[in-house]
């Protein structure tokens, strides 16, 4: 039976001691019932986690989120009916603030519809294993995904829309723009098209983007983007020279850096470890942005989870540069922005789009104030 449900909530195990926190509230939805059966009991085997609904259909699942509030929503991309692919818009509008898993045979390594299930607003991805093959890899991989998507916000209360943002650099730059810098990770590539919608098309600096991904979806994730953003976008290679209003993608396997050769800016790759342990991560372009550039460095930390780009921001901030962040009420996860603005790096805190159009202002009058 493909009809949504409600089910009992299991997770309440008397005695478990796992988590005094409260479960991670989800919601599967598959048109495989042996799918939906395999993945509650691997669910269920956690205290971590209450399966709160069940759906066959994305429509029958759009319906059941009036009736039930979850933290996340495990999505098949291959079902009758809508579909999960279409559905994702009118499943984060239903859900009210839960995150979307994908969890689909579809959602392989480069798959066009990954990115553009990202790109839609789903947080994250994880390919389903055939019938029979789902072993104990695919249920560490799915359970820590799960509980990185639904306690990373539960560090602190969210905050009132109305509360002002606090601590913001008010930082006056004399010279122009000469480098846009943006860092981004789980949500980034739905929260890159939203900033690059209200982006004017022509702003005559190039742009850098460092998004966690992995190297094989590099080159449909800039494919998409410069459709998203109605420019040029490629793949970094070593020695790429920066164009004014062409995006520059770091590979998934190196960090991208700012380099400056006989008076024109390229791109550099480096594959050390960081400290993040993000690879690409985000700490090094916006390091040696300030490097190079200083004050002409904008740099802009969309959502994403962990810490990745702080330390980069500060020496962008202390070499003359500026910094601006996503807000949490916008954020799929508030963890890379919240960095940037508890330490009070940030000279604008943001929606992806008002964050767009002080980049329009910063072109336009020289500071972002």
């Amino acid at each position: 039976m493909n009809r949504a449900h409600a089910i009992t909530r299991s997770s309440e195990r008397a005695g478990s001691g796992q988590q005094s926190r409260r479960p991670i509230k989800l919601m599967i939805v598959d048109d495989s019932m042996v799918a939906r059966a395999v993945l509650s009991r691997m669910i269920d085997a956690d205290g971590n986690f209450d399966i709160a609904g069940v759906a066959g259909t994305a429509e029958d699942a759009i319906e059941a989120l009036g009736q039930v509030m979850v933290d996340i929503v495990l999505l098949d991309l291959e079902m009758p009916g809508l579909g999960g692919l279409k559905s994702i818009p009118r499943i984060l509008e239903a859900a009210k603030g839960a995150k979307v898993l994908i969890v689909s045979s579809l959602a392989e390594e480069g798959a066009e519809e990954t990115v553009a299930a990202l790109a839609l607003g789903a947080a994250d991805t994880l390919p389903k294993p055939g019938t029979g093959r789902f072993n104990g890899r695919f249920s560490e991989v799915l359970l820590g995904k799960l509980r990185e998507l639904g306690y990373a916000d539960r560090a602190a209360p969210r905050v009132s829309l109305a509360a002002p943002p606090a601590n913001l650099l008010r930082q006056p730059n004399d010279q122009p723009l000469k480098l846009l810098a943006i860092g981004a990770s789980t949500g980034g590539i739905h929260a890159l098209g939203v900033f690059f919608a209200a982006l004017p098309k022509r702003i005559g600096v190039p742009i850098l983007v460092t998004q966690h991904l992995p190297p094989a979806f590099m080159t449909v994730f800039a494919r998409q983007l410069s459709v998203a953003a109605g420019r040029p976008a490629v793949v970094a290679e070593d020695g790429t020279e920066l164009l004014p209003d062409r995006i520059v993608v770091a590979p998934g396997e190196a960090h991208l850096l700012v380099d400056e050769v006989k008076g024109k800016l390229v791109a550099r790759l480096l594959q050390t470890k960081v400290s993040s342990g993000c690879m690409p991560s985000v700490d090094p372009m916006l390091a040696s942005a300030g490097k190079i550039l200083g004050a002409g460095a904008l740099g802009v930390v969309l959502t994403g989870m962990g810490r990745d780009g702080a330390e980069g921001a500060k020496r962008l901030v202390e070499a003359g540069g500026s910094v601006m962040a996503q807000d949490e009420q916008s954020s799929a996860v508030w963890g890379m922005p919240r960095a940037i603005a508890d330490a009070g790096l940030a000279c604008a805190v943001l929606p992806p789009d008002k964050l767009a159009r002080r980049v329009a202002g910063r072109i336009e009058d020289g500071s972002c104030k």
